[in-house]
């Protein structure tokens, strides 16, 4: 068992504390912030993500997970200490990860290190950032060693990434450092029996590595939306070409579902700080570039269809929105593509009632901040409405929208849709409906299709 520190009670802070834990480790979980970690004493936790609530409670009772506001006493308890602060990215500086929470957090340990510690950077961070880390523990202290070790956790499923991970990445120095990052994951080798899933490289590799991941993986995303565009202009099925490209084992199908567009906390950050360190060292990065033009266009695709359909001038019209956050099983909006189109209908005049399993709370929150900053926009808020049931939201809509696959979206009643709607169009922007389209509805005029 190890005494461990996690700094940072957020999205990946809070799974990591609750996941050594479960394995076995003594933990802390710190947090600047008095109330995320008087809730968090309370089992009230900040974000959905699922059996998270369940794993912090279990190991609460059983004494393995603690949380905390004072980082010097509970880093000077721990062995090793996980850095999982936010990085977000600095548009002032080309979208380059802001580290002044990394480096602040590795100031004041450097400051009041007392014996031999881990540092472990959990933060996604540009390469680099291990070497600015280890100069600032230089100038108080020798005694540590730094980590890199990035997390590869997908919102919704981020309790079973962790404990059935693909990989576990860590950047290490030297020897000392290796073995006792071996003996914080040993227990996840024994639990997934004994499988080689740790991977050990230099500092700078394992920074890189989580970038190129994820870069990887939105580069996919944008090239089969592109080939989905093409599909339609050449009348090809998209979910056809998708089977025959994906049963090819040196592709595979993961990440080649054509939609709206990616969003959330990684990829659009993640491809913007790669594409700022290829600027600074002068390596063309076209792809990338094109990968993010791509995104950003798949975004509003739905718009643009609407305005074909309704003109330019949408006073008057009401839009249903099904599905805010980025992707289901999560509370997070972060680049959600529903929040451009959104924003964008707004603009254009329409009305907008939406739903969503857990993110209305933090798409009302976002709106409201929004439009306080801009006096014409704040008006906009009375055109915003927001529905616990699906089928209230729409009630008298000209649209039905889907922009998160949420389970409970894949089989409706879709008699009780056209009952409930006033209008006939309905905007597939996840293709969950394809199925029933084309068994039920081929030659049915009861909506006008767009996927």
């Amino acid at each position: 068992m190890k005494k461990i520190a996690v700094i940072g009670s957020g999205y990946v802070g809070l799974v990591a504390a609750a996941c050594f834990s479960e394995i076995g480790h003594e933990v802390i979980c710190i947090d600047k912030q008095s109330d995320k970690i008087e809730s968090l004493e309370k089992n009230i936790i900040p974000i959905y993500e699922p059996s998270l609530k369940e794993l912090v409670i279990k190991n609460k009772a059983q004494q393995r997970l603690f949380f905390s506001t004072d980082l010097i006493f509970s880093c000077q308890k721990s062995d090793i200490i996980f850095i999982a602060v936010g990085t977000p990215p600095d548009e002032k500086n080309g979208g380059e990860a802001d580290l002044k929470n990394v480096f602040e957090v590795a100031k004041n340990l450097a400051e009041n290190i007392n014996g031999y510690k881990i540092v472990v950077n959990k933060s996604t961070v540009p390469v680099g950032t291990g070497e600015k880390i280890q100069e600032i523990f230089k100038t108080y202290s020798k005694d540590f060693d730094v980590v890199s070790n990035p997390e590869f956790l997908r919102e919704g499923v981020a309790i079973e990434d962790f404990m059935k991970p693909d990989r576990v990445v860590l950047g290490v120095a030297n020897q000392k450092s290796k073995q006792e990052m071996l003996a914080v994951y040993q227990p996840l080798m024994t639990l997934n029996q004994e499988r080689e899933i740790i991977y050990y490289m230099d500092i700078k590799s394992a920074e890189m590595t989580k970038y190129v991941a994820n870069s990887m993986l939105a580069c996919r995303i944008s090239f089969i939306n592109e080939i989905a565009e093409l599909c339609r202009k050449v009348n090809a099925d998209i979910d056809q070409v998708k089977k025959g490209v994906g049963s090819d084992s040196r592709i595979g199908r993961h990440f080649l579902s054509s939609g709206i567009g990616y969003g959330g906390s990684c990829f659009p950050k993640d491809v913007q700080a790669i594409l700022k360190t290829a600027k600074d060292f002068g390596v063309d990065f076209s792809i990338l570039e094109a990968v993010q033009k791509r995104n950003q266009q798949q975004k509003e695709l739905i718009v643009e269809q609407i305005k074909k359909d309704f003109g330019t001038n949408l006073a008057g019209k009401r839009f249903t929105i099904w599905g805010l956050a980025f992707k289901p099983e999560t509370d997070d909006i972060r680049e959600a593509p529903a929040i451009t189109i959104i924003e964008k209908l707004l603009q254009l005049g329409a009305e907008i009632h939406a739903h969503d399993e857990q993110a209305i709370l933090n798409t009302e929150n976002y709106f409201k901040k929004e439009f306080e900053k801009n006096s014409e926009e704040k008006k906009n808020l009375e055109k915003l409405f927001f529905h616990k049931e699906k089928y209230l939201a729409l009630k008298e809509s000209d649209a039905l929208l889907l922009c998160t696959e949420w389970r409970q979206y894949y089989e409706v009643d879709f008699k009780k849709i056209a009952a409930t709607m006033r209008g006939k169009h309905l905007y597939d922007g996840r293709r969950i409906w394809v199925q029933w389209v084309e068994k039920d509805y081929q030659n049915d005029n009861s909506f006008i299709w767009w996927n």
